[in-house]
């Protein structure tokens, strides 16, 4: 049967949304907004690509998908928790997150900052308390999600897009950002599916995987970048030109839309000839490397 991104896609989301509600039920408190928000913050909307990466990546490499449940919760409730920070007035002040009030409008900043800390503090826990998983694997999921999340990572990234609003900043810079921003993430969640699997001392094939993260990670931004200009705010689900509004760096503006177009495209390439190096049928990445550099929201 021919593979169908489309239908993947939406069984995973589907297959980690339920799971993300059941595990949070644990946490419903009616004295507190802090639940609510944190179902608001994870649950409202989303492609899920970084759950589909641990899943699509683990699956590629023989690992049960009950194995891999945790670990995509995990990343997703890191993610929520990045987005909920990155809208607040302090950082980008964002009032349109996935075509509904950001979570800061919808409750208020004080909640948001909670909901936000205690979605990364849940990320952790759904680690720790894997059944499926040995200590050694637990100790590994933690280290890279960790890693990937902090000051090396994802915070460093949105901490350096901060410094470099109103400033002209090279290529390079630009690509340091945002391969700390958003790349940091999807390098996490094919480490976690790899992590898992029985081929987790092969260093070829974790370089393979890296490489193929990396170039998608960039993509990634790269075509947010673009929709920033060009996209409909029904489509993308946030406010168009709010990067201009911040006198951001974006690739369209070092390189033109055209020159952000085919750097987007270069990426593809390079995550491609990535997967290529694989003894596997990578069908589904390459899938989604294709959905990432042409996708309308």
């Amino acid at each position: 049967m021919q593979y169908s991104l489309s239908l993947d896609l939406v069984e995973k989301q589907q297959r980690v949304n339920g799971f993300l509600t059941e595990q949070l039920q644990g946490y419903k408190n009616a004295n507190s907004p802090l639940f609510d928000a944190m179902n608001y913050a994870v649950l409202l909307g989303g492609k899920r690509v970084r759950p589909f990466l641990v899943y699509s990546t683990g699956q590629l490499l023989g690992v049960p998908l009950e194995n891999l449940d945790h670990s995509a919760a995990a990343i997703e409730s890191i993610h929520a928790y990045s987005l909920v920070h990155d809208d607040l007035p302090a950082m980008d002040n964002d009032s349109l997150r996935r075509g509904n009030p950001t979570c800061h409008i919808a409750f208020d900043e004080a909640t948001a900052i909670l909901a936000g800390d205690a979605l990364q503090t849940f990320a952790f826990e759904l680690l720790v308390q894997d059944p499926f998983l040995t200590p050694q694997q637990k100790v590994a999921q933690i280290q890279t999600l960790a890693f990937a999340s902090g000051a090396k990572g994802m915070c460093l990234g949105q901490s350096l897009d901060l410094e470099a609003e109103n400033q002209a900043v090279s290529l390079d810079t630009l690509e340091h950002i945002h391969s700390n921003k958003t790349g940091a993430l999807i390098e996490a969640a094919v480490l976690m599916g790899f992590n898992l699997s029985a081929y987790s001392d092969n260093q070829q094939i974790k370089q393979s995987l890296i490489n193929y993260a990396k170039a998608i990670g960039l993509a990634f931004q790269v075509q947010d970048d673009i929709l920033d200009i060009v996209g409909d705010v029904n489509k993308i689900g946030k406010t168009v030109g709010a990067d201009e509004s911040l006198n951001k760096s974006t690739y369209p503006k070092l390189l033109g839309l055209e020159g952000a177009k085919q750097k987007a495209q270069l990426l593809y390439q390079h995550a491609l000839d990535s997967l290529n190096e694989l003894p596997f049928d990578s069908t589904p990445l390459k899938a989604l490397a294709d959905f990432i550099v042409n996708r309308d929201s």
